[in-house]
């Protein structure tokens, strides 16, 4: 990357200073690279020139070779339009101006042959084209863009201020002149010639002015490569120099808590994707580098028992634990779980959340302290600099999309070492995804159901079908199974989703009346107390129907509950229907979940009842979703910058982005620091890109 490509846009031959700062403010475009790295949108095919009797009546974008023979001023409603009469050796057509009539006869040359590009019209029997687009055919032949048009990104304030794709195309080319077209290669030689990539310089050229399609295709192909390769490159030298300079703690042994609970007190058969999992988790724990460990698994693939399994080896090797969830419910839940199933096991555990009375916060501070206390579970309440553990060993965090990274680190921060970390999530990320935003840590996936689960039966209907629904729920009812009805809530303080929620439940109430039936509600302006309340009444079957918005959507097990109804379900995203159907289909019984909606439905609405209907795979629903939604989306906004790409798209590219973390691994498995002659290119780019942050924006 030369020099000359860090200077200020200003410097550009036709840009100058009001331009640049447009350009700046608009466009994000700083420097000369930050201009060659503006890729087009689309491209208009100028390859192709029509003779005026090949034309057809289809309103598109031609170009003719012809001559002007003669110009006339037609009068219509308001004011006058000029004509020019357009001849080429089959035939005239008309070119046709509403504006600037003075100007245009000054400027154009009868009888010299021209290049006219534009969209063209059928009127009274002979076609036309307004304003076009007007070159002297022999500028044309010398001009660079005369091959595919390339159309960049605009916004309404370029356009008004002037600065047209026209413009754009000028000062790109200006670009080319200055620096003589001469850039650096930045992919090592072996790369260049096993994937038989065009060079870099050609690339450049060809994306902003390509010849023909094929040389476009191959400029797109190599430069959205070179992107996917540097970010995947990234990523795993972080996670390589994590792995070599971040010791954590070698847990040699596996004791008498594991190995008792192992084999007295399972509750039930592992899967073999658990024991996988486990396995991969044994081996991190056991060698000399920190654990930084994704472990993905769908709802109710037995997460929980693998973190507890790993607690139990920090136990084993004389350490602490501790697990972090988002919300109390889900602390409260797990933490009634785990003091269940490790009964017997005398291990010490407590709970410490928001609401944890101030003599109790002091006990388990003391006792995290001394060590006498060695699972902690609870919310944020974990990262307050009060909580001190004695030789925190291993850190789980569920849910951890819902966690900072910021807060991540304070977990790090509570030893002198850091402890191994486990991150767990029941949102299924794309692979697509996964490799580029956790690419720096290591993956672990739960895919099969504990032996005994059914898949949850979904089906999608309309309203009109609503009394049926009401009979299947009954029958349901009178065979001792609890029901969910949960209304959308966008906003908490939505008067409108409050609304809807209180007409649901008055009407849920009319067709299901006291004393037979009992009505749990749940909604985000209830009292803690008074939600916590609700929920145990229907835990403890006390009560058949619980109505609630989305507060149920994480972390609520109630086994006895098989059928999960969704109102308004087009007003739910493809993961948030995927969560809340979880909640189901925990027991042994048949389980349903039925989507309701109104008639009219979006395209994107009918696909997204469709993938709920046909599958219960969360990694299928994942990609379904990205393809909707896009990447920025799905990660949230603390992480939607991430993916701030220039060229390549994460889900349209997928092959190239696997073909790019392929070679950044074989790259870094035979030469880790980038040191071998073979591999200096690449040292220096990526030097370079760290220099130049604008380049591409470091991920989280």
């Amino acid at each position: 990357m030369s020099a000359k490509l860090q200077t200020p846009i200003d410097y550009l031959k036709g840009v100058g200073p009001n331009r640049a700062d447009l350009l700046r403010k608009e466009l994000g475009i700083h420097t000369y690279q930050d201009l060659i790295n503006l890729f087009p949108n689309r491209y208009i095919d100028r390859t192709q020139y029509y003779k005026i009797n090949q034309l057809q009546r289809n309103n598109a974008d031609v170009q003719i070779i012809g001559k002007i023979t003669g110009f006339k001023e037609v009068a219509q409603k308001r004011g006058k339009r000029l004509v020019a009469t357009f001849q080429d050796d089959t035939g005239t057509m008309e070119l046709v101006w509403f504006r600037g009539h003075k100007w245009i006869r000054d400027s154009l040359k009868p009888n010299k042959p021209y290049v006219a590009f534009g969209k063209t019209n059928w009127f009274s029997g002979k076609f036309n084209m307004a304003h076009p687009d007007l070159e002297l055919l022999e500028d044309h032949q010398k001009n660079l863009s005369s091959g595919m048009q390339a159309i960049y990104p605009s916004t309404e304030k370029l356009t008004n201020k002037g600065i047209s794709n026209r413009v754009m195309s000028k000062i790109m080319q200006q670009l080319f002149i200055e620096t003589g077209g001469k850039f650096t290669e930045t992919l090592s030689e072996n790369i260049c010639s096993e994937l038989k990539l065009i060079s870099k310089k050609d690339a450049l050229f060809n994306v902003h002015f390509p010849k023909n399609q094929n040389l476009l295709s191959k400029a797109q192909y190599r430069l959205k490569f070179e992107e996917l390769f540097y970010i995947q490159l990234q990523l795993i030298l972080k996670n390589l120099i994590h792995k070599s300079k971040i010791k954590g703690f070698p847990f040699e042994k596996v004791g008498d808590y594991f190995n008792t609970f192992f084999s007295t007190h399972l509750p039930f058969q592992l899967t073999n994707a658990q024991k996988r999992v486990l396995k991969e988790i044994r081996v991190d724990l056991g060698s000399n580098a920190q654990m930084n460990r994704l472990l993905q698994g769908d709802v109710g693939s037995g997460k929980t028992i693998v973190a507890l399994m790993s607690m139990l080896i920090a136990l084993d090797n004389g350490f602490q634990a501790c697990l972090m969830a988002p919300t109390e419910i889900l602390s409260v839940q797990h933490y009634n779980g785990l003091v269940e199933q490790c009964k017997s096991l005398n291990i010490s555990i407590k709970l410490l959340t928001g609401s944890t009375k101030t003599s109790d916060r002091k006990k388990i501070h003391d006792s995290l302290e001394n060590g006498e206390l060695q699972i902690l579970i609870g919310t944020h309440a974990l990262l307050e600099d009060k909580v001190k553990f004695k030789n925190l060993g291993l850190a789980i965090i569920d849910e951890q999309h819902r966690f900072g990274v910021a807060q991540r680190s304070k977990l790090w921060k509570k030893n002198t070492s850091p402890p191994h970390i486990l991150v767990m999530t029941a949102t299924p990320i794309p692979r697509t995804l996964a490799m580029s935003l956790y690419g720096d840590l290591d993956i672990s996936v739960i895919d099969e159901l504990p032996p005994g689960r059914k898949p949850v039966k979904t089906v999608h209907r309309y309203d009109k079908n609503r009394l049926n629904v009401f009979r299947f729920i009954r029958d349901e009812i009178d065979k001792g199974r609890q029901i969910y009805i949960v209304y959308p809530l966008i906003q908490e303080s939505s008067a409108l989703d409050y609304k809807d929620l209180m007409d649901g439940y008055e009407s849920i109430s009319r067709d299901f009346p006291m004393p037979k039936y009992q009505i749990s509600i749940v909604h985000g302006k209830m009292k803690p107390a008074d939600k916590e309340y609700e929920m145990q009444r229907f835990i403890k079957g006390e009560t058949q129907i619980m109505v609630a918005t989305t507060v149920i959507e994480v972390g609520v097990n109630v086994p006895n509950a098989s059928v999960m109804i969704i109102e308004s379900a087009e007003r739910f995203g493809l993961s948030q229907l995927h969560q809340l159907r979880g909640r189901v289909g925990r027991g042994a019984e048949q389980s349903y979940c039925i989507l309701m909606t109104g008639h009219k439905l979006s395209s994107d609405s009918k696909t997204r009842m469709e993938t709920m209907v046909k599958t219960n795979d969360g990694f299928e629903i994942a990609e379904v979703d990205l393809r909707l939604r896009g990447p920025g989306d799905i990660m949230g906004t603390q992480q939607s910058g991430v993916l701030n790409l220039k060229i390549a798209d994460i889900i349209k590219d997928n092959d190239i982005l696997q073909s790019a973390r392929f070679y950044a691994k074989k790259v870094l498995q035979n030469d880790q620091t980038l040191s071998k002659p073979e591999n200096s290119v690449l040292l220096n780019t990526y030097k370079q890109l760290g220099k130049y942050k604008n380049i591409w924006n470091y991920i989280s």
